[in-house]
């Protein structure tokens, strides 16, 4: 069966710079990448909510699409930014139809947001390029998301913030210590959501760069003492890489696009 995704980009341009200059593609080219690489007769169709002529024209022709990708992005919802109202708004629209989504870190805060959640600065820190002894429940456990998922797993990961109240009915999957919202499932309207609080997306070489294209700002807002600090969180990243494998970091998407097919 060739699957018909869509892929919306969570970056405006000026952040995708950045990702394309780091990690080597813009979030969304990422994602296409690997959806490509597990599904190669997929159809995947890339659109940036902040543009209304493509958010118009994917509506009116929603119903080819079989499953729909919230990517990660550099922006905060608390900013509250017409661009990020638009995100939110595209994300509520979506919600009408009969939808499949997976929504990956800010795509997560998104759809949460979306559907009557909330999102704040993360009260135990942030997660820079790694995320640590993430735990998955015994509700995660019986979810499809994680099938074949080793059931403590350290994951690429980035992000400042966190769903701090989870979307009426939603079911909390996986958890860490810095957030306790690390994987959810809810349903919204008509459509069913997993949101991921971290990057099966992402491999650790593009953590690093992009960690290194923010240590200055991550320095001055204290997220590291000094040079010294950082490079050893670095360093950190640089010996989990060496235990990541691709199946259980992709194992996520791969049973997401199982599901849709």
């Amino acid at each position: 069966m060739s699957l018909n995704i869509l892929i919306v980009e969570g970056n405006i341009p000026k952040d995708s710079e950045v990702f394309i200059r780091a990690a080597g593609a813009s979030a969304s080219v990422n994602l296409k990448n690997l959806v490509l690489k597990l599904e190669p007769n997929s159809n995947v169709k890339i659109i940036n909510p902040g543009i209304d002529e493509e958010t118009k024209e994917v509506l009116e022709a929603i119903s080819q699409y079989h499953g729909i990708i919230f990517t990660g992005g550099a922006m905060r919802i608390n900013d509250l930014t017409d661009e990020i109202k638009k995100h939110i708004d595209f994300a509520s629209n979506c919600f009408s139809y009969d939808k499949k989504i997976l929504a990956i870190c800010w795509g997560l805060q998104v759809c949460s947001t979306a559907a009557g959640g909330r999102v704040a600065s993360g009260k135990n820190g942030a997660h820079i390029g790694i995320a640590s002894s993430v735990e998955i429940n015994k509700e995660g456990q019986k979810n499809l998301i994680y099938k074949n998922k080793k059931k403590k797993f350290t994951t690429p990961a980035f992000n400042f913030d966190e769903v701090c109240e989870t979307p009426e009915g939603a079911t909390l999957l996986s958890s860490d210590k810095v957030n306790k919202v690390m994987c959810v499932y809810f349903k919204s309207g008509n459509s069913e959501i997993w949101g991921l609080q971290y990057h099966p997306d992402y491999e650790y070489y593009q953590m690093i760069n992009l960690s290194n294209e923010r240590k200055d700002q991550m320095i001055t807002n204290k997220y590291f003492k000094d040079k010294n600090d950082f490079e050893n969180h670095i360093n950190y990243i640089k010996d989990e890489d060496k235990k990541l494998d691709f199946e259980n970091r992709t194992c996520e998407v791969k049973n997401w696009l199982n599901y849709i097919k």
